[in-house]
């Protein structure tokens, strides 16, 4: 008996000594194989942030040694001065643009994925290649696309519009929305895609069971496809409205900012590099992040359902 309890008492101890081991190398594993990861992430994520933080306290030019601090000086000038913030209603036109993009994007994403619809990989191609094409090749094309006289003047007067014809990037009250359009013909595809992967997802007998309840195919939207990617709408959308905030590769190829297009983006860059101001500059920076954050913070608190913390 007192046999059976030592040889019982052993095995407890081996045993415990080998769980003890075991979760040791773990614990070993995951550090070794995290380190190198978070070391990068701290490298060219939190230190740039941090630096950003330190120079919008300064009055650097962005290339001599000396920083000599100025407190909040750079906030103060820009939240005194209208020049700066009177860019930011160019950022509505693409904010109105981002939720029309994503009806559109769903638009697309439900009739490629649920109806049965001859050649739909290769429309799903068509409207997802922009997305592939660099920011400034596309800035180029759709430059001589809008040009007086370009495609689309000939299209339209091809058709009997030629009334509707304008200076598509000469005209303040046009140009915005011209922009605007060619973000959302830019970024619509991705936005489709990642709505397609999401509406795959749901099974195909959910889709048999309410059509045999005589559900039609608005109805299969609303009740089902929709409060099934409500997350992946919610991403897409702050995805979405956190580019509209900080536009800037088509409107700085396009038009250089000029003609009333000139985003916050633009602006930052043309205080950096232009006038040599790089504290100024990244004091822009952290409001525009602040902003995001707000943005952010707002979109998760009107989505999210109460008791519900899931992203």
């Amino acid at each position: 008996m007192n046999n059976n309890a030592l040889s019982t008492k052993k095995q407890a101890k081996d045993n415990y000594i080998y769980t003890k081991k075991i979760n040791y190398q773990k614990i070993v594993t995951i550090f070794v194989f995290s380190i190198i990861p978070i070391a990068l992430l701290l490298l060219f994520t939190y230190t740039p942030v941090a630096n950003m933080f330190y120079y919008s306290i300064t009055n650097w030019n962005g290339y001599s040694k000396s920083k000599e601090i100025i407190g909040l000086k750079n906030y103060i000038q820009i939240f005194t001065n209208p020049d700066y913030f009177r860019v930011f209603p160019v950022s509505l036109y693409y904010l109105i643009g981002s939720f029309i993009q994503i009806a559109l994007a769903l638009y697309f994403a439900t009739v490629l994925s649920v109806t049965k619809t001859k050649g739909k990989n290769f429309f799903k191609g068509v409207i997802f290649f922009p997305y592939l094409i660099n920011g400034v090749a596309i800035g180029f094309i759709f430059m001589n696309f809008l040009k007086p006289g370009g495609v689309l003047d000939s299209m339209l007067h091809l058709v009997g519009l030629s009334d509707l014809i304008t200076k598509w990037l000469g005209n303040v009250k046009v140009i915005n929305w011209s922009l605007t359009g060619v973000s959302i013909w830019r970024y619509m595809g991705f936005n489709m895609v990642i709505f397609i992967g999401a509406i795959q997802s749901i099974s195909s007998e959910v889709y048999e069971a309410a059509e045999i309840d005589g559900a039609n195919r608005w109805q299969q939207f609303k009740y089902i496809i929709l409060p099934s990617i409500k997350r992946i709408v919610q991403l897409n959308l702050l995805l979405s409205v956190n580019g509209a905030l900080s536009v800037f590769e088509i409107p700085y190829v396009m038009t250089n900012g000029g003609n009333g297009s000139k985003t916050f983006v633009i602006q930052t860059v043309e205080t950096a590099f232009k006038h040599q101001r790089v504290g100024l500059a990244s004091a822009m920076a952290v409001v525009l992040f602040i902003i995001v954050l707000i943005v952010a913070g707002i979109q998760r608190m009107f989505f999210d359902e109460k008791g519900d913390s899931r992203i």
